[in-house]
């Protein structure tokens, strides 16, 4: 093994990758994660809304290395790097220094300047965000099922999701299901089907990166489901009361945040130019620009496609940027040519509204409907991390389609956002 170090920060889709890629090549690899487990994100929001146990979705990354001597993996939370020297700093003071650095350190919520909204509307982006929601989830229901004003019974009854991209659109249809499927028999003093799923989205439509005719069947789907929806006005306000749509109030104790994302501080670190997401502007060889030996991928990276538009912040451009760089590095390594630019090849998009309904866009070829729903359950477990979580998850679902029964709905968390009222 050579001494060429190597540092990746980030265990999500394209620092896995990225390590992936590397074996054998004869390099020391330190991978720095601030959470112990890799998390398949596609289906956090199914860990929110009862379907799905932590369990299944996420795996301790030191497990997925046990066999990899080459690679050594840390729990800790980068604060900072210092290109001039080489060296990545973490919060317990330690010090790594570097021959090569990648940063895969991912993306949190935007709140659009009104971070003051984050404790009453969580977003979704860790297994503590999807136990927090799902703890809240469940709880509107038990305190509606003991309250007697029937103002803060409906207020209780009323879920609100902000944004209705793919998982706006997803939490908003298993929650509608949950409440007018799953429990309507097992509450005495309110009838959960009479239940507000409420999603409100800025833009014209939902689901604005596909089809407008993929959209439109989306919509369509989720009302028929019970499903409000409300396009074309901004949420003006939050709070623990409920929302601000334009100029209208609604009465809602329950509030997801779906609607922007924001990138790590990768690009403050290393004082490079970055978007207005905040990710770091790279080039053709997704390197940091004036630092060769510094690479930033996934949702950290502004890259663009051929035509100008941006690569989508999902799982498949991850990893493709993970295989590349690895690539790159390799090719170093060796002495041969570098790959050529960096290219992205969209595998398409899918996106699901409840148990039975999906939208799948491969450009020329759209699906929708029940035959969409099992392509993209088949894509989803196939790309799960070993043979259990794929039997595990596919026995849950199919237990919830025979029996319209949700298994994972304990409640188990303290509150961790604000105070129970």
């Amino acid at each position: 093994m050579s001494d060429h170090h190597v540092v990746v920060v980030g265990g999500g889709f394209g620092g896995l990758q990225l390590v992936n890629g590397l074996k054998d090549a004869g390099v020391r690899i330190t991978l720095v994660d601030r959470r112990n487990h890799h998390l398949f994100q596609p289906l956090l929001y199914q860990v929110a809304t009862t379907i799905l146990s932590t369990s299944e979705i996420a795996w301790p990354i030191r497990r997925l290395y046990a066999d990899r001597p080459d690679v050594t993996v840390l729990l800790g939370e980068v604060t900072g790097v210092d290109s001039s020297t080489k060296t990545v700093s973490l919060r317990n003071g330690m010090t790594l220094g570097y021959d090569t650095l990648v940063l895969a350190t991912g993306a949190t919520h935007a709140y659009f300047g009104h971070d003051e909204w984050e404790p009453v509307a969580p977003g979704l982006k860790t297994l503590e965000d999807a136990t927090t929601i799902r703890r809240r989830v469940l709880l509107a229901f038990e305190k509606a099922e003991m309250e007697a004003d029937p103002a803060v019974r409906d207020a209780l009854l009323t879920f609100t999701i902000v944004g209705a991209g793919p998982t706006g659109v997803e939490l908003a249809g298993i929650i509608a299901e949950l409440a007018h499927i799953t429990l309507p028999r097992e509450f005495r003093n309110i009838d959960t089907r009479k239940t507000r799923v409420v999603l409100v989205e800025a833009g014209p439509r939902v689901l604005p990166a596909f089809a407008e005719e993929l959209s439109t069947y989306a919509q369509r789907a989720l009302e028929k489901l019970g499903v409000e929806v409300h396009l074309g006005k901004p949420v003006t306000e939050c709070s623990a009361d409920g929302v601000r749509i334009g100029e209208t109030f609604v009465a809602s104790r329950t509030i997801v945040w779906a609607a922007g994302v924001t990138a790590s501080p990768a690009a403050q670190w290393l004082d490079v130019p970055a978007d207005r997401a905040g990710r770091a502007v790279v080039e053709k060889d997704l390197s940091a620009p004036g630092l060769p030996d510094v690479f930033v991928i996934g949702d950290t990276a502004s890259v663009m496609r051929e035509g100008g538009k941006p690569v989508p912040g999902i799982a498949p451009a991850a990893k493709q940027q993970g295989g590349y760089v690895a690539k790159v590095i390799r090719a170093r390594l060796s002495g041969k040519p570098a790959p050529a630019p960096f290219k992205y090849w969209h595998q398409g998009s899918l996106a699901t509204i409840g148990q039975s309904a999906a939208i799948i866009d491969f450009g020329r070829i759209k699906l929708k409907g029940w035959i969409a729903w099992w392509i993209w359950g088949i894509a989803h477990i196939y790309f799960l991390i070993g043979t259990r979580s794929r039997f595990s998850v596919a026995w849950s679902w199919l237990w919830i389609y025979l029996s319209g029964q949700h298994s994972a709905r304990l409640i188990t968390q303290k509150e961790t956002m604000r105070e129970e009222g």
